[in-house]
């Protein structure tokens, strides 16, 4: 436990660190927990040009170089999927705790080195999205375990989008097609964390998987007009078994160009919740709760809307964006608690989503062995 300020340092300076909902505009939001102190890249020139931007003491090019030449208590790891194993485990083995985008790592075997690691040297590992920090979800889950909906039977679950080709997306999306990264870790990844995180590990996973569109096209952006060969599978489709006959449906794909069903829908056998995304529609609301009654004339739909607490988790989801996995992790931190976002949750879902291709290649439902 410490009620000093943490010393952080940011690993990838591009867009997810500084875009208007990046990591850097809502840090520094919340000077009381932490001080930014230097930022990596290896591409040249572009760490001290985001230091300069953010008033950031220190710029290096890289992780190894800031790790050696500043002193850190934390680190914002926003390097690419395939890198994040190599990256987060030369931090925890620095003494340094973690902010990792998702997923943990590209291979279950990694996942449980940097578990390992982190609970060898008390660590604490924050792992992205941060949708179970809403305070939609926080409601969910709660009126899931008083019973307000009942024994849940089923759930679909809508994590995707259309993908960054088809969007104007500032930089070259071609990584985000190629084995190794896909939909299924990009986007996937959400829908998995929410379920389990409602409904708690699942204990088999059945999925179908390929890919649509050996080319996709960039539609906009400054790569407009470019071809990239995909090599990952960019649709995948699994459900997910939690024992007692409770299933889940979640979608994993870059082919969701438009939607407006809600984001999480779970169907209890004495009622219903729907789960909407802030960002997606404001006008939607954030959580439906439809509840049998005693009798037919008192069945309906409502919207729970608990009581704002102080440091509101809405408010806090609007006004920090990304950084909430930040002020997460320093609470955590401060106050010697473990995270919601764990690194042992973030193993789980990384498991379901290598086993959806073990499934989808076999044609056979997988057993999982993870927990949190």
């Amino acid at each position: 436990m410490t009620d000093r300020v943490l010393r952080a340092g940011i690993l990838g300076a591009g867009t997810i660190a500084t875009a208007s909902g990046g990591f850097l505009p809502g840090m520094t939001l919340i000077p009381e927990l932490v001080a930014t102190v230097a930022i990596a890249d290896p591409v040249a020139g572009r760490a001290a040009q985001v230091a300069r931007d953010h008033a950031i003491p220190h710029a290096f090019t890289s992780l190894d170089e800031m790790l050696e030449r500043t002193d850190l208590d934390l680190v914002v790891n926003l390097t690419p999927i395939p890198l994040h194993y190599a990256t987060s485990k030369r931090i925890l083995e620095a003494g340094k705790h973690l902010v990792l985008e998702k997923p943990l790592a590209s291979t279950l075997e990694e996942a449980d080195e940097l578990v390992e690691i982190a609970a060898a040297r008390d660590l604490k590992c924050v792992v992205a999205p941060p949708n179970l920090l809403y305070q939609n979800r926080v409601e969910a889950r709660r009126l899931i375990a008083e019973g307000a909906i009942g024994k849940p039977c089923f759930a679909r679950v809508r994590g995707s989008h259309g993908g960054p080709a088809s969007g104007a997306w500032p930089l070259d999306p071609t990584w985000f097609y190629q084995k190794g990264s896909g939909p299924l870790l990009d986007m996937g990844v959400y829908g998995i964390h929410d379920i389990t995180g409602l409904l708690g590990p699942a204990k088999r996973v059945v999925a179908f998987s390929g890919i649509t569109e050996p080319v996709r096209k960039v539609r906009a952006g400054p790569f407009a007009g470019l071809d990239i060969e995909v090599t990952a599978d960019d649709n995948t489709l699994m459900m997910l078994d939690f024992g007692g006959s409770t299933f889940a449906v979640v979608d994993g794909s870059y082919n969701v160009n438009a939607a407006r069903s809600p984001h999480v829908e779970i169907f209890g056998r004495a009622g219903t919740l729907n789960l909407y995304n802030y960002h997606s529609n404001p006008a939607l609301p954030p959580l439906e709760l439809f509840r049998l009654g005693a009798a037919p004339a008192e069945d309906g739909w409502t919207l729970p809307k608990p009581a704002p607490a102080e440091g509101d988790l809405d408010d806090q989801w609007q006004r920090l964006k990304r950084a909430i996995l930040v002020k997460h992790l320093a609470e955590c931190v401060r106050d010697g608690t473990q995270p919601v976002l764990s690194a042992e949750h973030a193993r789980h879902a990384l498991e379901i989503m290598v086993r959806c291709s073990d499934s989808a290649r076999t044609g056979a439902a997988v057993e999982l062995r993870t927990t949190f």
